[in-house]
């Protein structure tokens, strides 16, 4: 059944949107990510204009992470202090990433500056988690144990000035670092329709120290305000937020990812980490293909000289 969305002005198999919403919540619960750095490139090889398919992500990704850091708040999970922080730098980082979103956008050359964002961002993460999760295998297959992991080291961030005491991370760290952190992830949620935690948790415990338990509520918190955000001046500036499209997305998202999480008991940790490297890798590789192949309509631009000179 084939839906028209005016604002990508492409016409959608509805239940297609359902079936990339269920398989990313699939993925979200499978491997515990937000899965927005995987549907934003699903959605462009489905016909979907990157500029819609980012935006239209945001607000999607706001509704999937309301009910994530509800769970998170009842447990106590969430650091709200450096939760402020966080959404201080990224509200700052989202309006300017919306900023050079619409200058992109006049230029005509958004769609090439999306695609090239995420076959570098893609291609990075992937190939990193590759590497840690080979060695992971091989490690249990010698029978070693990793090396344990020192949360508190004193890195130059922990040197920076106005230092802020943070007592349900038990930190006592310059606030620069953690808004810088939000300042980043909160342009990546503007120019590419993440959320983001796929670079701000590890941040949030290898150079904030953060424990881990609390780490990913009090990034769910700090995502669900920044993509709003971004969700917000979207819809206001660009006009690139397509509701429709982000309900079909949200509705396939809640029931794929508790088929995820009962998945996602049956595997190993390094297994999932390896499993999603490739599947990155992959989405990243058909981008980059996409990018340098040859089109199937050609056509040139040409001056044409004026008669009678």
């Amino acid at each position: 059944m084939l839906i028209y969305l005016p604002l990508a002005e492409v016409s959608v198999d509805v239940f297609l949107l359902l079936l990339l919403g269920g398989g990313v919540g699939f993925l979200s619960g499978l491997f515990g990510v937000g899965g927005g750095f995987l549907m934003t490139p699903l959605l462009i090889f489905v016909g979907i204009p990157p500029a819609v398919a980012v935006g239209s992500e945001a607000a999607q990704i706001v509704a999937a992470s309301v009910s994530g850091v509800l769970a998170h708040m009842r447990r106590g999970n969430v650091d709200f202090r450096m939760g402020g922080v966080l959404l201080a730098g990224g509200l700052v980082g989202s309006t300017l990433g919306v900023q050079i979103f619409k200058v992109l956008q006049g230029l005509g050359q958004i769609d090439l500056f999306v695609s090239l964002a995420f076959v570098a961002v893609l291609g990075a993460i992937g190939l990193l988690m590759l590497v840690e999760s080979a060695r992971a295998l091989r490690r249990r297959s010698s029978g070693r144990r990793a090396a344990p992991v020192k949360r508190h080291q004193h890195l130059w961030i922990h040197g920076l000035p106005l230092k802020m005491r943070f007592p349900h991370s038990m930190l006592y760290i310059s606030a620069i670092a953690p808004f810088a952190i939000g300042l980043g992830v909160g342009m990546l949620a503007a120019l590419m329709g993440v959320g983001g935690g796929f670079i701000m948790v590890p941040a949030m415990i290898y150079l904030l120290g953060m424990p881990t338990s609390v780490v990913v509520g009090t990034s769910l918190f700090q995502i669900v305000f920044v993509t709003a955000n971004v969700t917000f001046l979207q819809a206001w500036q660009n006009q690139t937020v397509d509701i429709v499209l982000a309900l079909l997305l949200l509705v396939g998202g809640v029931v794929g990812a508790q088929f995820g999480v009962r998945a996602g008991a049956k595997l190993r940790g390094e297994q999932l980490r390896g499993l999603l490297a490739l599947m990155v890798l992959a989405v990243a590789g058909k981008l980059l293909v996409d990018l340098v192949s040859m089109p199937d309509d050609l056509y040139s631009l040409g001056t044409l000289g004026k008669a009678g000179v």
